[in-house]
């Protein structure tokens, strides 16, 4: 009996740092509205404006139906440095919403939520005046006030989007 508890207590341990071991090096926690009050977010170096111009830097969905099913918004980025911008990861807070990177009219595959599989480097240029979409969809599965963000972390720092809405039945 006393080898079977030892033998599941390795395997547990060996498991519990695999997990540990594989998530995302730095990645950070996103904001949550069930946060406590007085928690703080890992520090994020942004993006500085002198590098890349938003169109917007969030988007209100406003009231949206769960049962209409996905919606989806575009956010635009242009760089407007003298030099180009090189992108390494593009995620996002939560697995109801993915993000795709769009460049020269192409678009990347989906992208997701860090610790739901491998996240997958996105690696991209961005030269200088070029201007890339990132589109966002968030496929609702809960009804109340929503918010999330989506991230593209960078060589110059990180730049985040975000949006929210009011998910109805």
């Amino acid at each position: 009996m006393k080898p079977n508890i030892i033998i599941v207590l390795v395997v547990l341990v060996l498991v519990g740092g695999l997990i540990w071991w594989a998530r995302p090096a730095g990645s950070p926690v996103l904001p949550n509205e069930s946060d406590p009050p007085g928690y703080e977010e890992e520090s994020i170096s942004s993006l500085p404006t002198s590098v890349i111009s938003l169109d917007k830097q969030s988007h209100d969905f406003g009231t949206i139906s769960m049962a209409k099913g996905k919606v989806s918004t575009a956010f635009t980025l242009t760089n407007v440095s003298s030099s180009s911008v090189q992108t390494s990861k593009l995620y996002t807070s939560c697995m109801c919403t993915t993000a795709n990177f769009i460049q020269d009219g192409k678009g990347t595959e989906e992208f997701g939520m860090p610790g739901h599989g491998f996240l997958k480097p996105m690696e991209r240029t961005i030269t200088p005046g070029e201007t890339v979409q990132i589109i966002i969809t968030f496929d609702p599965a809960g009804v109340g006030k929503i918010t999330r963000a989506v991230r593209l972390e960078t060589d110059k720092g990180i730049l985040e989007v975000s949006f929210s809405t009011n998910v109805i039945p």
